[in-house]
């Protein structure tokens, strides 16, 4: 069985009981991890619990094709229903998946946590086809995702919070859930004594997060900066970030580019263009984006994006190393802006 983006937070309040086998898998790594967590936690709150959570990894599923079901079967020390949790799975294991569930055993709830799975993978196949699994998707936040988010988070801590600095969060937080959440639970803590979260206490303790970095990529890629791209490059592979998150960012700030530029194109008026943006555009960045609609023609948009989109496809494919795909994927478009600012 699968699901559908708009209904995998339902089904995590309240899980099919036929679903025992659950694959969530999606490119946003944080967001896979935080969805497994849970479910799991839909059978048992402490997830530490060694008599009623297992882990398993490929190795041990290499080793011995019969553990899931052994495991599945095992009846916990006190009682109670186990977990079990599967982390970095792979085509290879599809097999074992589809053994499995053919053939049930015990009434364990198995959460698997995979990465970005192609329609046609093996392993998602095994699942979806199936009566007794699930497959869950994970998509990067969008703008009403992450607004979600933002409101949660600060209501989990009691905080009102303005909607200058919702915008600002929604225009400077990445497509991993996981950065996200941690920037928000950081901005939360230190605007505890206030009575109302701030623009200026999102742009004080946020500024700097991994979502600059990725923003400081961006900008520098659709300005033609080279140097400064380098430069953010360097900042952001040092502090231990993955470039793939801001070829994922360029490929929606790029879109957004191409929307109004399009717009514009058959007359409608730049700043109602602008102003129609879904989620809006913060206003700080506004005056950029118009510098960018003005230096970039519709055709070269198109282009851009070409190069981004097929970047990610082949991020996804395994074909090459992510890290080294995006980066060419910048350089090639940042050079390109380049040439074109000299004519």
């Amino acid at each position: 069985m699968k699901l559908k983006a708009a209904q995998v937070e339902n089904f995590l309040r309240a899980p099919d009981a036929k679903a025992q086998l659950v694959l969530i898998y999606g490119e946003d790594e944080g967001l896979v991890r935080e969805r497994a967590v849970k479910l799991a936690q839909t059978v048992i709150e402490d997830l530490k619990d060694p008599f009623r959570v297992i882990e398993l990894g490929t190795p041990q599923l290499k080793e011995d094709a019969g553990r899931l079901r052994d495991e599945a079967a095992a009846i916990s020390f006190g009682g109670g229903r186990r977990v079990i949790r599967i982390r970095d799975i792979g085509e290879a294991q599809a097999p074992i998946i589809a053994d499995f569930l053919s053939h049930p055993a015990g009434d364990a709830l198995i959460v698997i946590e995979a990465g970005s799975l192609a329609t046609k993978s093996k392993l998602r196949q095994a699942v979806e086809k199936s009566g007794n699994g699930m497959a869950l998707p994970c998509y990067a936040d969008s703008g009403r995702d992450l607004e979600g988010l933002i409101n949660s988070v600060m209501e989990d801590h009691k905080l009102r919070i303005d909607r200058d600095a919702i915008r600002y969060l929604v225009a400077n937080l990445g497509s991993d859930r996981m950065i996200s959440r941690s920037e928000l639970e950081k901005l939360a803590l230190y605007a505890l004594k206030d009575p109302q979260v701030t623009l200026a206490a999102a742009m004080a303790c946020v500024g700097d997060s991994s979502a600059r970095h990725y923003d400081d990529i961006v900008q520098a890629v659709s300005q033609g900066n080279v140097a400064n791209l380098d430069t953010a490059l360097t900042r952001l592979v040092e502090e231990g970030l993955n470039p793939v998150g801001a070829l994922r960012m360029m490929i929606g700030y790029f879109q957004k580019l191409h929307l109004v530029k399009g717009q514009m194109s058959q007359g409608t008026n730049a700043e109602q263009a602008m102003k129609a943006l879904r989620p809006p555009l913060f206003f700080k960045a506004a005056d950029q984006f118009r510098a960018n609609l003005h230096n970039w023609a519709l055709a070269n948009l198109q282009r851009a994006l070409q190069i981004l989109l097929e970047a990610e496809k082949d991020c996804k494919s395994g074909l090459g190393i992510p890290e080294t795909i995006a980066h060419r994927a910048m350089i090639k478009i940042a050079v390109a802006r380049q040439k074109q600012a000299r004519r």
